[in-house]
């Protein structure tokens, strides 16, 4: 079997998954049931001074028959005193000292008060801290998570107070809510991180009950903007790790975080320049145990292509990602129906008139039945027919345009020595 072990800045633990700092890792005894369970990490929920949280918190997205797609939360940080979180921190890493344990903090943005909270967590043996600059409720109206992670010369400076009295490797949580997260890794490198993750929930609201008129999750009739995550939010997560994963200003290892729900997913986010993943929604909506199956599929998947270690594979995408302008406007995919699938449903001819580009006609076989044939000489590649069908019977096939290999940059400079 490959080798899962992973080393996050000099923070290692038998495999990549971790839990990542919510409600799943509020106590000593839910991190214990989770490292019983097979997980390699856990990042404690977010120590700080204790706030007394609302009720109730948290709202779902459903689609159709799909429960939670997506997740809002009003949650807070730690509601439990200082003193208990430390004692249970000290008792879970004696249990299990071959799992990560990091300690997430928040605190008001002084020195003083910085020093004081980061010597007092790294006295019962965490292996590394994770900075919350990323929260997006509730603490941000007091000065503290997102309200420091918008602003890249805050996160360096906080960052900064915190390497300062650290013994153990420095991560620095990003918020997604920013123009450009690359502003703020970069910020985090200037001010001494190890490592960064991302990403910290989205700003959102989830709904609102048509009854009653009430915003959800409500509190006595009212509510506030959350943080939004769970599967929803994957792709806004991968694009922002691959972002500062080919970013050469933040050359720090990445823990990716965002919809991560399964053993493919960590895959992704390892592909894309993340070392480990951290994982919270999808154990809140189907437990810890979840992470057997993580675990066998990630081994079965690197076994199956000969991959030694989880390591391997981390980053190996990165150099695939470009910018627009640097895409082959010669290379060109179409679409192709297999006939002996289709369902003659018509989704896709509906799909490409209605919405792409008409290429797609409805005929008469020869058998009599009304079927659906691509012009593939008028299809541009579009995928959506293939992204509709139900039945997968719509495959994309690379065509020879017999033109040579050219982005829209290399026009440009063609055109620019054509006019001089």
């Amino acid at each position: 079997m490959a080798d899962l072990a992973i080393d996050l800045a000099g923070i290692r633990s038998p495999n990549p998954f971790w839990l990542a700092s919510a409600p799943p890792t509020n106590s000593g005894y839910q991190v214990m049931r989770a490292f019983e369970a097979g997980w390699g990490g856990a990042v404690w929920k977010t120590l700080g001074e204790p706030i007394v949280n609302v009720t109730s918190r948290f709202g779902g997205l459903d689609f159709k028959q799909t429960k939670m797609i997506g997740m809002n939360n009003i949650e807070l940080i730690t509601d439990r005193p200082l003193e208990d979180n430390l004692r249970e921190i000290e008792q879970v890493k004696r249990a299990f000292p071959d799992r990560a344990i990091v300690a997430s903090l928040m605190e008001m943005p002084e020195r003083r008060r910085w020093h004081e909270l980061v010597k007092a967590v790294q006295a019962v043996g965490v292996d590394g801290f994770e900075l919350n600059f990323g929260c997006p409720h509730g603490m941000s109206e007091r000065g503290m998570g997102s309200a420091v992670g918008q602003i890249p010369d805050l996160v360096a400076q906080t960052t900064a107070w915190v390497v300062e009295v650290s013994r153990v490797p420095v991560i620095v949580k990003l918020t997604p809510n920013i123009t450009d997260v690359r502003h703020t890794a970069r910020g985090a490198v200037e001010g001494g991180a190890h490592a960064v993750s991302m990403i910290n929930t989205i700003n959102s609201l989830i709904g609102v009950d048509l009854d009653s008129w009430k915003p959800i999750p409500q509190v006595d009739g009212q509510s506030s903007h959350g943080g939004y995550c769970g599967p929803a939010v994957k792709p806004i997560a991968l694009n922002m790790v691959a972002e500062c994963a080919r970013d050469e200003r933040v050359g720090i290892p990445i823990s990716g975080i965002g919809g991560i729900a399964s053993w493919q997913d960590a895959v992704e986010f390892m592909l894309m320049g993340a070392t480990n993943v951290q994982v919270c929604t999808a154990v809140m909506h189907h437990g810890f145990g979840i992470v057997e199956d993580m675990i066998d599929g990630l081994n079965n998947y690197l076994d199956g292509r000969g991959i030694a270690s989880a390591g391997d594979i981390v980053g190996k995408s990165v150099d695939r990602m470009t910018t627009w302008e640097n895409l082959n406007l010669a290379y060109k995919v179409v679409a192709r129906i297999d006939q002996d699938v289709c369902i003659h449903c018509n989704k896709c001819y509906i799909a490409c008139e209605d919405a792409a580009h008409q290429c797609i006609d409805r005929v008469v076989s020869s058998d009599g039945r009304d079927t659906v044939v691509v012009d593939e000489s008028e299809c541009v590649g579009c995928n959506l027919c293939a992204m509709i069908c139900p039945v997968d019977c719509i495959h994309m096939l690379e065509v020879d345009t017999g033109e040579p290999s050219q982005s829209w940059k290399q026009r440009q400079a063609l055109a620019g020595l054509e006019t001089r």
